[in-house]
């Protein structure tokens, strides 16, 4: 192959991002793909039943960040979409995140301030001054009641751990509102991007310093391609050195399995997003696409989602364990020069939309900033 200033394994948002900023730099650069579509787990495509959806899960974006908002608005149009969801709890249908409405209707409550609120947590909760793990997490903040029919067997159908078993940052990641606030994010950007996120990760790659190649593992070609400037790599870190000596055992992943229907009714439910936190079923939840951006049709999709151990990686599974073998691999990683290991999965680190775009802007920022001091030094010398 011709000479590559930059190589890429991985064509969703890590990847085509610092496509993006190099080509723009002047670079040549491939992206290598081993599914048959760009876009990573943001891909989305219309169905038989002219719905857009997404085949990964829904991706809903929503950032603070003014750098990361403007940068996503260079290659899409985008609408307001403030997500919410909610939750089958018994017989009974809540909001999610847990605020005054899920508290009213769950325990007959009658709160109304934020005042209110805060003090029945209070009273319900089992207080941790650090909490040690995810289930003191989730006592800390809500109670054992709460915890019970809300987060633990959630956990477990989405982890196959209960929150015992897992960081406490994991459920500290759910919000708990003491208001009437029923939206899943509070950020200031909240959107999605007209016409799906596919066309906008083609117009991110559409630049004549680009080449994609689909349907090619890394794996089966990397000999092939000794010849490049550096090297971004999006895929799970372990996978990565399997080939070596005397490396760390395999990390663990969580994948999705998704189960899709098409039914022969305008709604199966009455929004996007349905959580099912009990043990009564085996799937976390269900999507209905044709919520998003009120899409219009006689006919309508839904997918359940069963969360499982094989299948693609989706999610780090973050414990002491996994991140005493994540620090292993990182040793080696941090050794090899001009091979850098972006997103999610290489990073053994969960992301959300806006965080995985602002990494790999830093990254590319941090590395053109490096060169150019290193520039100044020969200049000087």
């Amino acid at each position: 192959m011709k000479k590559i200033d930059i190589l890429i394994i991985g064509a969703g948002i890590s990847g085509a991002t610092l496509a993006e900023r190099y080509a723009s730099a002047g670079k040549k650069v491939l992206v290598i793909e081993k599914r048959d579509h760009i876009a990573g787990n943001c891909y989305d495509e219309y169905d038989e039943n002219g719905i857009l959806v997404s085949k990964y899960g829904a991706h809903l974006f929503h950032t603070n960040d003014e750098e990361v908002w403007k940068y996503v608005n260079r290659f899409s149009e985008w609408y307001p979409w403030e997500h919410r969801v909610i939750a089958r709890v018994d017989d009974k249908t809540v909001p999610i995140p847990v605020n005054i409405r899920t508290v009213n209707i769950l325990f007959d409550q009658n709160l109304e301030t934020e005042e209110e609120m805060q003090t029945w947590l209070a009273e319900n909760r089992i207080p941790f001054e650090r909490a040690k793990n995810g289930e003191e997490a989730v006592l800390n903040r809500v109670g054992p009641v709460l915890y019970e029919k809300m987060f633990k067997h959630y956990t477990k159908k989405q982890w196959d751990k209960f929150p015992e078993e897992l960081h406490a940052s994991v459920l500290e990641r759910i919000p708990v509102r003491y208001n009437h606030d029923d939206r899943y994010f509070s950020d200031r950007y909240q959107a999605l991007p007209k016409g799906g996120y596919t066309q906008m990760f083609e117009k991110m790659l559409d630049h004549p310093n680009i080449t994609v190649l689909l349907n090619t593992d890394y794996f089966d070609i990397k000999d092939q391609l000794e010849d490049f400037g550096k090297l971004f790599y999006t895929g799970p870190v372990d996978r990565f050195f399997e080939f070596k000596d005397r490396m760390p055992e395999k990390l663990e992943y969580r994948s999705i399995n998704f189960v899709t229907e098409h039914l022969d009714q305008e709604y199966f439910q009455e929004n996007s997003v349905v959580n099912y936190p009990g043990q009564d079923v085996d799937f976390t939840r269900i999507v209905e696409y044709k919520h998003f951006g009120n899409q219009k049709s006689p006919k309508t999709s839904i997918v359940k989602e069963y969360t499982v151990d094989e299948g693609e990686p989706y999610y780090p599974v973050p414990n002491e364990k996994n991140q005493r073998i994540y620090k292993e691999y990182k040793k080696h990683a941090d050794q090899l020069k001009d091979i850098y290991f972006v997103g999610r999965l290489a990073n053994y680190k969960y992301f959300n939309m806006d965080q995985a775009f602002k990494n790999a802007l830093d990254l590319f920022a941090t590395l053109e900033t490096e060169k150019c001091e290193d520039h100044e030094k020969l200049t000087v010398l």
